[in-house]
């Protein structure tokens, strides 16, 4: 029979949509055709395939041949349907058996030589297949994204003479042989190295253990960077669910995952000048960006005032729903995007406003201008907001203080109060539901009075006072997870907003 079928996945956002590659030989004058809705590099796959096949000392065949990918009206790009197109050929043709091919999947690009290159995202199509109970043959460059999913027969390739000598039983694939850490908490920048900023420090335990965004406030040199790339450092380490998840991101983006550090959670500084595309992901062909690469990580946007009014908007649905929906004419796309944003600024366009050398000659208008470039809306979603103060010379280099703990104590506190969290709603405190919040956050006659009359004198939006409770329920969590929020709690939740105010 002159007609074959091989499987492969397409990639989508980071879904991976099976594709069927039905390939048929017919007489008449000798011609490749490619159908299936497919783009310019698949298109041009009959040329490397057709070499690959003959430099790999078989017979293309001197007949017509016609390649679907299926379904039709999924778009397909990339050079990842090259194997599958050239072992469907070798198949209709008789030169390999097609037992082998049912229940295997096929990604990989050809090179002319007929040797397998790396492809992206692999390893969303492995967590498919596995859903699917199918093999996987992947290329050998892709051994470390294939080795992370466990519980699935993936086999690697260097050639495609080896593929074909392992479906005619002449030889065994071996499967992937790196092994991925489970670690790679502790290799990161460590909080003992910043010394002093106590309250900084206190809102950055609370930003790990409650998932809530926060925004660091000083003059330069204080130590607001610092203090942003220990964060992930301290936060609890990533489920192997969350991890796979993450590095799909990273798969379909085209990065290569380093198997000592899969565990760890992302930490990504764009410069001020990045684009909205570069942020949220977009393109002919969507890709994700900054926020779904920083997916249950840390977006970390240093000298935030310096960022484009419009880049900064299209953060604010994001915050709210952990999801980016990317849209085209011809697809859509869709990309998590569960982050946590940190954002650094300066009080004042030269950096020194409230310093007592009285080094700032900012006006006021001057200095309102330059906060404004935060849109209300914006600072309404971010729930700690701190100031990071000048540190005194003689603390820096005196001997350190019992205050300056090392990353591992602070993330042994960060994951007793966060189980109190997982026990109590199963998730973290900033995306626990309303209703789970009012249950939670239960408040005593006199404590709501004082803090309906706080919030009146804030002027805070019923978001804002949502948030709040978050935060609150998440101080109570670090101080012992009682039941009812105290008046002291609510104070100190509190307190990270009144820091906002001069810049409205």
């Amino acid at each position: 029979m002159s007609l074959a079928v091989t499987l492969s996945r397409a990639q989508e956002g980071i879904a991976a949509p099976q594709v069927m590659v039905e390939v048929h030989l017919s007489g008449g004058l000798p011609s490749t055709n490619i159908v299936g809705l497919p783009e310019a590099a698949v298109r041009e796959a009959r040329d490397r395939v057709r070499v690959a096949i003959q430099n790999t000392a078989f017979e293309y065949p001197g007949r017509r041949v016609t390649v679907n990918l299926a379904p039709a009206e999924l778009p397909k790009d990339g050079g990842r349907f090259d194997l599958a197109i050239a072992l469907g050929i070798l198949a209709a043709s008789g030169q390999v058996p097609r037992d082998k091919l049912d229940d295997c999947e096929f990604l990989g690009e050809l090179a002319l030589t007929g040797a397998l290159r790396r492809v992206s995202g692999v390893l969303p199509a492995l967590l498919r297949a596995r859903a699917r109970g199918r093999r996987v043959l992947v290329p050998y460059e892709n051994s470390a994204e294939a080795a992370l999913v466990p519980d699935v027969d993936v086999r690697v390739a260097r050639t495609l003479a080896e593929v074909c000598s392992w479906l005619r039983g002449a030889e065994e694939l071996s499967a992937p042989v790196a092994t991925p850490s489970t670690g790679g908490a502790d290799d990161g920048p460590d909080l003992r190295d910043v010394r002093g900023q106590l309250q900084a420090r206190r809102a950055l335990e609370i930003t790990a253990v409650g998932g809530h965004h926060l925004l660091l406030m000083g003059p330069p040199g204080t130590g607001k960077t610092m203090l942003a790339e220990r964060l992930p450092g301290i936060m609890p380490p990533l489920s192997e669910s969350e991890a796979l998840e993450t590095c799909a991101v990273a798969s379909v983006s085209g990065q290569v995952i380093d198997l000592a550090r899969w565990r760890r959670r992302p930490f990504r500084a764009p410069h001020h000048t990045a684009s909205a595309v570069a942020l949220v992901g977009g393109g002919s062909y969507p890709r994700p960006g900054e926020i779904s690469l920083a997916h249950n990580g840390v977006l970390f946007l240093d000298e935030l005032p310096e960022f484009s009014r419009q880049v900064l908007e299209v953060l604010r649905e994001p915050m709210e729903s952990g999801q980016i929906l990317i849209s085209r004419a011809a697809r859509q796309s869709m990309f998590p995007a569960q982050f946590q944003l940190v954002g650094a600024m300066n009080p004042c366009p030269c950096g020194y406003a409230g310093d007592p050398t009285q080094r700032c000659h900012c006006t006021p208008d001057q200095i309102q201008r330059y906060r404004s470039r935060i849109s209300g809306p914006l600072l309404d979603r971010i729930d700690l907001c701190v100031e990071v103060p000048q540190v005194p010379l003689a603390d820096l280099g005196g001997p350190r203080s019992g205050n300056d703990e090392d990353s591992a104590t602070v993330r042994a506190r960060v994951l007793a109060a966060r189980r109190q969290s997982l026990m109590r709603a199963g998730r973290p405190n900033a995306e626990i539901s309303v209703r789970e919040l009012e249950r939670d956050c239960a408040l005593g006659p006199p404590e709501r009075r004082w803090f309906e009359t706080a919030l009146e004198r804030l002027g805070l939006s019923a978001r804002a006072y949502h948030r709040v409770l978050r935060v609150a329920r998440t101080i109570a969590d670090l101080d012992g997870g009682t039941a009812l929020l105290e008046r002291e709690h609510l104070a100190e939740a509190l307190q990270y907003r009144r820091v906002q105010s001069p810049g409205r």
